[in-house]
């Protein structure tokens, strides 16, 4: 009997285990932050294994100054921590167009392209939804002249539907 009690046991907590290491197998929402003017972006993560998933983020900024898109894709590697919190790191780049509006100036504006980093953590409610705070070091790789070589943190807060 006392074998029958520890093998419940064992069962139920490996069973726990298994679902706050799984990750979602799509997730879709926002990512609130800021880069250089980009103060939104719609993102959308897609499982590529059981503890690896691609990340692309929409950016685009309308203002009086400029206007401008950025477009990233990371490939981020999840590590569970415990109680629906998970840990990630990852790697990518993108690629963006900026257009100063009121500037006459043409060296100051065009597309650019960059590289980037990613670390941050994640909490995966009983419902499908899961916040996520992260940090984002970009270096501008080539593009218009005020990007290019230059270093950016970008610190976002997400909010995503899973399914």
């Amino acid at each position: 009997m006392k074998i029958l009690n520890y093998l419940s046991v064992l069962t139920v907590f490996i069973t726990f285990s298994m679902n706050s290491q799984e990750i979602s197998d799509h997730a879709l929402g926002l990512r609130l932050g800021d880069s250089d003017g980009f103060g939104a972006e719609i993102s959308y993560q897609k499982s590529i294994g059981r503890y690896n998933r691609a990340e692309f983020d929409l950016g685009w900024r309308d203002s009086r100054n400029f206007d401008a898109f950025k477009l990233v894709g990371l490939y981020q590697w999840v590590r569970p921590i415990e109680g629906g919190f998970n840990w990630y790191y990852g790697v990518g780049g993108g690629l963006g167009s900026v257009d100063f509006v009121n500037v006459y100036d043409s060296d100051d504006e065009g597309l650019f392209v960059l590289a980037a980093g990613d670390i941050g953590i994640e909490y995966h409610f009983d419902i499908p939804l899961l916040l996520s705070l992260d940090f984002r070091p970009e270096v501008g790789v080539l593009g218009y002249s005020g990007f290019s070589d230059n270093f950016d943190f970008d610190i976002g807060f997400g909010i995503r539907y899973l399914f």
